[in-house]
Parts: structure tokens; C-alpha cells; sequence
């Protein structure tokens, strides 16, 4: 028996996995199993309740526009529960499409806005007839660490008041081409546009998600060295 347990929401697993964003999660778990950690994922999708007490971590990745307009909608109804695990400093990474939707709004591959759920103050415009993609490389200052990765994306988003980048970008285009952020840090939130999937070239970031929920499961925490053993 697993000395640690965490119970792993995968918001829309059925339906958004973009680019291969679902191995976020299994790497998460990979890791989890090194640390002697229990690590059950439960998808949780349309029409399904979430209580914010029944989870330790939550992922929540791309999708396609007609998946995200259906989970758009659906997501209305976990809004409240969403908020409240996420102010009750819940674990959570969003990825693309997740990301967005966790802010106030987005607007869609023909100029439609379509709703987040307002949790966090971020909002994502359109482009028009372009997209920003390639390899990327973003520094974050806090945790003076390096994270290399691959964005493809349309959207361009611009961050709120109380919101912290993941990174400044080194290389690359990020959140919007234009102020050099790449990604989101909320409380014990993180966004980002990192495709292929963000955390299989990043096992730092890896362990500090573990981390995080470890840490306020059980006040408990490991090193990168135990990854290494």
C-alpha cells in the first residue's frame, strides 16, 4: 500500500487531449509511483457532478473548437465548485483550451465570445488568419527555473490583476505575442499553452505540482532527487 494517496480529477478527459495533453497525466502519475504515492484519476465530464472535496489535483487540457464550445457550456454548471477549490488553494493545471476557460471569456475561430467561468481574470482574443507556433523556451524568475516546450495556438490572452506568468519568454511568441508572458500562476493554478506535453521535457515542474498537493494534503514534500533515484 502507497504511503500517499491523490485523487486526480481529469476535467473533459473524454473529450479534450489536444496534442497529446493527456500525457501530462501520465507522467504525473509516473512520477507519483517513484514517490510511493497513489495516484487514482477519475474523469469528470459532461453532465457529471464535481464536488471540490473529492480531489487533490485537477488537469484540464485542449480540445478542438466544436469540443470546447460543448465543455463551454457544461462547464457553467461546475463553475461554483470550480471557483472553490480553486481559492481553497486546489492544485490545478489547465492547459490551451482549459486555460482559457478557467478566465472570463474567449473568442472563438469565428469572432464568437464564449464564456469562462470567471475563476480567474484573464481573457483570450482571436486572431485572424494566424497562429503562434514552434518551439519555446520561458524563465520563471520565482522558481529560477527554465521550461522548454512546443505552443501551437490561436488564442491570445492577456492576464488579470492578482495573475503571475509561468514564465517570461526567452523564445517563442507565449500568451500573446506581445508582453512576453507565457502561461498563468494563481494561487496553486497553472496555466499554459505548452503542447507535446508541458511537463515531459520539465520533471521540475512535474515534482513542484506533486508538491503542491502533497504539501497541502499532508504537509509533505520530496526532492528532485528522489525522481533520480
Amino acid at each position: 500500500m502507497a504511503a500517499y494517496n491523490l485523487r486526480v480529477c481529469h476535467l473533459y478527459g473524454n473529450l479534450l487531449n489536444t496534442y497529446g495533453d493527456n500525457g501530462n497525466l501520465l507522467l504525473l502519475e509516473y512520477y507519483a509511483k517513484k514517490l510511493d504515492i497513489d495516484f487514482s484519476i477519475e474523469i469528470v465530464s459532461i453532465y457529471e457532478e464535481f464536488k471540490a472535496e473529492n480531489f487533490d489535483l485537477i488537469f484540464f487540457g485542449g480540445g478542438q473548437d466544436y469540443e470546447q464550445v460543448i465543455v463551454s457550456k457544461d462547464i457553467q454548471t461546475k463553475k461554483q465548485e470550480l471557483t472553490k477549490y480553486i481559492e481553497d488553494d486546489g492544485v490545478f493545471l489547465a492547459i490551451c483550451g482549459g486555460f482559457q476557460l478557467l478566465g472570463e471569456y474567449y473568442i472563438g475561430a469565428h469572432g464568437e465570445k464564449i464564456e469562462g467561468i470567471h475563476a480567474l481574470p484573464h481573457y483570450t482574443l482571436s486572431q485572424e488568419n494566424n497562429r503562434f507556433i514552434g518551439d519555446i523556451e520561458i524563465y520563471n524568475e520565482i522558481f529560477n527555473e527554465t521550461y522548454f516546450g512546443f505552443e501551437n495556438h490561436n488564442g491570445t490572452t492577456f492576464l488579470g490583476e492578482g495573475e503571475m506568468p509561468l514564465g517570461i519568454v526567452k523564445k517563442g511568441f507565449g500568451n500573446n505575442g506581445k508582453d512576453h508572458t507565457e502561461g498563468v500562476v494563481y494561487k496553486n493554478v497553472i496555466g499554459s499553452y505548452f503542447h507535446g506535453p508541458l511537463l515531459a521535457k520539465n520533471k521540475n515542474l512535474a515534482l513542484r505540482i506533486i508538491n503542491m498537493a502533497t504539501k497541502k494534503k499532508y504537509n509533505q514534500t520530496f526532492s528532485i532527487s528522489q525522481l533520480n533515484d
